[in-house]
């Protein structure tokens, strides 16, 4: 039973029995009320409902940071195994929007993540399964494709920041197959990249040697140049600058995965001033679990006048492939056709315009290298007086399988 009662603080005198009977009535009822002269409330006992449980992600302490441009020949930090979190870390927050985990996909997988630690980032790496670093960039967002075998996969996206804390999201995915693929007019893509004699300020291998030569260049690149070009949608590479043979070096990491290992660069370049050029440099890499494969290319025309293949021992190589200055204001078609062949580079054969030449030579690869990813390259090299000229790449496109 409740009984409910309200009352006021008398103003008189009670008698007895009344005085009795609302004792009695308070000491059964189970309603609060309001204490007399005090004007004070005493609210009720309340139960506190428990939260719904959260996910319990680790949170990792910094790790020292022993890696630094200037002090080590490698591009980036190593790229040991991760520590078996099973369900990522939350140091600072880190979204991957693409692919989602459970997801059924196909190969190469869009790979899409951002993170926004409270310090400036330091890296962000893709592993597969755990063991193999795909895919790295300095910057605090990744938008690539991965190349994966098909078949189920834990792919893991990772973060650092400068003060060494890191946090990491894992996906459960399946990649139902992979076939032929290509990545079309790279030449509009962002996420182009560049650098002169050395790495600059902010790239994250600052001063590292990169382009090589003997100063630094004056060059940009515009995009989506409607003239000339073949589709309305070309990129211009302006060269210039105050010291001779120096270069400039473009380059764009596409992909990343180590489930390819046959390539073909594609592409249509446009020069206004041959005679202006020491050289034109075209290159693909591809770097995972420590190891590169470099197909670097470049017609020389003041040194050896052939085309050149790198050598990762030795350096530049001339093939038997003449090349002279090209026509000025064509489009030349231009194709590599290469692949990766254990720990060899293998070059298969090189078409010019209309002409197949067949270069079937093979080069050990470079161990011992970081910064995992697929790119392609274009190199621009200054002559004895660094004369300006300009270079428009159209229609480029890497192939894979």
């Amino acid at each position: 039973m409740s009984v409910s009662v309200a009352f006021t603080c008398p103003r008189s005198r009670m008698n007895h029995v009344a005085h009795s009977l609302i004792t009695l009535l308070l000491l059964i009822s189970v309603s609060s009320f309001t204490a007399c002269g005090s004007g004070s409330s005493k609210p009720a006992t309340v139960v506190d409902t428990p939260p719904p449980p959260q996910p319990n992600y680790p949170s990792t302490p910094p790790v020292p940071i022993t890696w630094s441009p200037q002090s080590s020949p490698l591009p980036a930090p190593t790229a040991p195994v991760p520590p078996p979190w099973p369900n990522g870390s939350n140091d600072f927050p880190l979204t991957v929007s693409s692919p989602l985990d459970g997801a059924t996909v196909t190969s190469p997988t869009n790979v899409v993540a951002s993170a926004t630690p409270k310090n400036p980032i330091f890296f962000m790496r893709v592993y597969v399964d755990e063991q193999l670093a795909v895919y790295f960039t300095f910057t605090n967002s990744i938008n690539t494709q991965i190349f994966m075998s098909p078949g189920t996969h834990k792919l893991r996206v990772m973060a650092e920041d400068r003060q060494g804390y890191i946090s990491a999201t894992i996906l459960n995915i399946t990649v139902s197959s992979q076939s032929q693929a290509t990545i079309s007019d790279i030449q509009t893509l962002p996420g182009w990249q560049s650098c002169s004699a050395l790495f600059p300020a902010g790239s994250g291998r600052d001063g590292q040697i990169c382009a090589a030569g003997l100063g630094t260049a004056e060059s940009t690149l515009t995009q989506n140049q409607s003239s000339p070009a073949m589709d309305g949608k070309s990129a211009k590479f302006s060269m210039g600058g105050p010291t001779a043979y120096s270069n400039m070096l473009y380059f764009n990491a596409v992909a990343g995965g180590d489930s390819v290992s046959h390539f073909i660069y594609d592409l249509y370049f446009y020069i206004d001033n041959p005679t202006a050029s020491q050289a034109l440099e075209f290159d693909i890499n591809q770097t995972f679990g420590g190891n590169r494969w470099v197909w670097g290319s470049e017609c020389s025309f003041d040194a050896s006048k052939k085309w050149d293949i790198w050598d990762d021992i030795n350096g530049w190589k001339p093939t038997t492939i003449d090349c002279k200055p090209f026509p000025a204001n064509t489009w030349i078609h231009l194709v590599w056709n290469v692949e990766r062949v254990g720990n060899q580079v293998h070059y298969i054969s090189l078409t010019v315009g209309d002409q197949t030449y067949n270069v079937d030579t093979y080069y050990p690869n470079q161990p011992d290298w970081t910064l995992e990813e697929i790119d392609v390259a274009f190199q621009m090299d200054g002559n004895y007086a660094q004369q300006p000229y300009n270079v428009w790449l159209d229609q480029v496109k890497l192939t894979a399988y």
